[in-house]
């Protein structure tokens, strides 16, 4: 059988629900209206509820005024201390409590529903938050023109700031939420909250932080830890590394109550910041562990990419010395395969040698510089330079030479030059028939 189809929500629930899911957190919206269904759809209980059971069970209300509320820590509660308004006494007093108690109620009632009216006609500008840390000064600023200057440190810094700031420091934040309109905030603030005991209490214990709840930044947090009455206090701390709202004091106070309360609040939570300490004092340890050992890797890592780097240039020197042996070697062949050449040339280009019975030749006898002797027949008027070509067609003949005669000693001119364009032929050179000259090598000088 199919389940009844769901009642449709009116356009109030519809808001409601909207608005708890944003201050939960939570992403079902089905268990949202569950939540608000099971509270009659109130609002703030329904939060109240929810944050307590993020903490594991429900919170617990209206303590005796006279003593702190005997919390079990190992329960995880949020310690709630509500202060409630004296009750009517005597026979005058209910009297007048009866008498006034349907004019209040009227004029709560038609006060909700202007509200509600208003709110559809002019949306409530503190919803959009402009200058957080503005409007913490500008309260704070207000705060010392009405109360003067002997008051706790206000934390100057948006609620997210001082949030993040107790949570780097693992200190205790206490929120206070300041209602210009309430009847109570004014007695609170000068006869609790400025009184030395107080003021040297909170200084040196935890953050204070303060906002009024007629500034956005004020009501944005007014709606986080929705308040049920005035003067409220909240305290947090990292607790399941996370930020969470350990105690709540809600009502008009006095100094010595306001610093048992905190007193007991703290002692009850000791122990979870205690442990949070020792958990960031074990991962801040083993950071400094893994840097250590990161740096050491990255050392290692540094002199064997340093031990790399020198092995591969000795590499690349000794393969560009080997480069550079046979590159000479192949420019060395390659001037001796050309200097063969052109041997070979000259060689081919000499003219034949004339007879002995010749009148005009002469015999020459070449002593080369290994102590080789050559001879050969030329012709008085052949040009020195064809005595140069035919000892440099010569294998036994170094690369670089000079001819030179034995007495007296000359260097003939074989060789074309600026002075003397065209070489003398052997008979202008001075030869007789019959020469001895000497081959002197040039090649090392």
């Amino acid at each position: 059988m199919a389940a009844p189809e769901e009642q449709e929500l009116s356009q109030a629930q519809t808001e409601k629900l909207l608005q708890f899911q944003d201050l939960t957190g939570l992403e079902s919206m089905d268990q949202c209206r569950r939540t608000l269904e099971q509270h009659n759809w109130n609002i703030e209980a329904a939060v109240q509820d929810r944050l307590n059971e993020q903490e594991g069970v429900p919170s617990v209300f209206n303590p005796p005024p006279s003593r702190p509320l005997q919390v079990n820590t190992a329960d995880h509660r949020v310690y709630s201390y509500i202060v409630s308004r004296p009750q009517p006494r005597g026979l005058i007093g209910w009297s007048y409590y009866m008498i006034m108690l349907p004019f209040r109620l009227t004029y709560y009632t038609l006060l909700d529903i202007f509200r509600f009216a208003l709110r559809w006609v002019r949306p409530d500008p503190r919803g959009r938050v402009t200058d957080p840390v503005g409007d913490v000064v500008s309260f704070i600023h207000s705060f010392e023109e009405k109360y003067g200057r002997s008051h706790p440190v206000f934390y100057q810094g948006t609620y997210s700031q001082a949030l993040n700031d107790a949570k780097r420091e693992l200190r205790y934040l206490l929120v206070y939420l300041h209602g210009d309109d309430h009847q109570d905030t004014d007695q609170f603030c000068r006869s609790t909250l400025c009184t030395e005991e107080v003021l040297t209490f909170l200084n040196t214990r935890m953050l204070f932080w303060a906002c009024s709840t007629s500034r956005p930044e004020g009501y944005r947090v007014s709606q986080a830890l929705r308040e049920n009455t005035y003067p409220f206090l909240a305290m947090i701390m990292l607790k399941d590394r996370k930020m969470t709202v350990v105690g709540r004091l809600e009502g008009l106070i006095q100094s010595e109550d306001l610093l048992n309360q905190l007193t007991f609040i703290m002692e009850a939570n000791q122990t979870y910041l205690m442990s949070e300490r020792l958990e960031r004092e074990e991962r801040n340890q083993t950071q400094v562990l893994r840097a250590q050992q990161d740096e050491a890797y990255l050392e290692s890592l540094r002199a064997d990419q340093e031990k790399d780097r020198r092995k591969k240039e000795e590499q690349e020197k000794v393969q560009a010395e080997e480069e550079k042996i046979r590159q000479t070697v192949l420019a060395e062949e390659r001037r001796r395969r050309t200097l063969e050449e052109e041997k070979e040339l000259k060689s081919e280009c000499l003219p034949p040698e004339p007879p002995a019975d010749d009148p005009d030749s002469v015999k020459i006898v070449f002593k080369l510089p290994n102590d080789t002797r050559v001879e050969r027949r030329f012709l008085f008027q052949q040009s020195l330079t064809v005595i140069y070509d035919f000892l440099f067609s010569l294998k036994e003949t170094p690369e670089k030479f000079q001819i030179v005669t034995n007495f007296p000693r000359r260097v003939l001119p074989c060789l074309p030059t600026e002075e003397q364009p065209n070489p003398p032929s052997l008979k202008e050179a001075g030869l007789s028939r019959s020469e001895v000259l000497f081959v002197q090598d040039l090649t090392e000088d």
